[in-house]
């Protein structure tokens, strides 16, 4: 199965990250790591999902509970820390879009279906 997060009925709240990597890891894979296990220890944290392409365009969606959740993550010393390293070593460029999810809906194939 594909690693989906596992998010509660809506209303939540998304934070979607799309980023620019540069050349080379420059400590960024462990520094990824840390920041999704930290991010886990959040109040208001729901899950994660994130892709990353060859040519090192990403999208990094975590879902939080509440606005204040999501603000208390940003300011967490950690994470800013992190942030400040990516702003200087990892990113060429990123964008934030914070949205309230008001409804989802999904599609899950049957393995009975998959086997045809």
């Amino acid at each position: 199965m594909f690693p989906f997060a596992n998010t509660p009925q809506p209303p939540y709240y998304i934070v979607a990250f799309t980023t620019q990597r540069k050349e080379g890891d420059h400590g960024y894979e462990a520094m990824a790591e840390k920041m999704l296990e930290l991010a886990a220890q959040q109040e208001g944290y729901l899950g994660v999902e994130s892709v990353r392409g060859t040519d090192g365009f990403g999208i990094t969606n975590s879902y939080w509970g509440s606005l204040a959740s999501i603000a208390a993550w940003r300011n967490n010393i950690e994470h800013t820390f992190a942030r400040n390293q990516g702003r200087e070593q990892w990113y060429a460029q990123y964008f934030t879009r914070i949205a309230k999810v008001e409804r989802d809906y999904g599609f899950v194939a049957s393995e009975a279906s998959d086997a045809k």
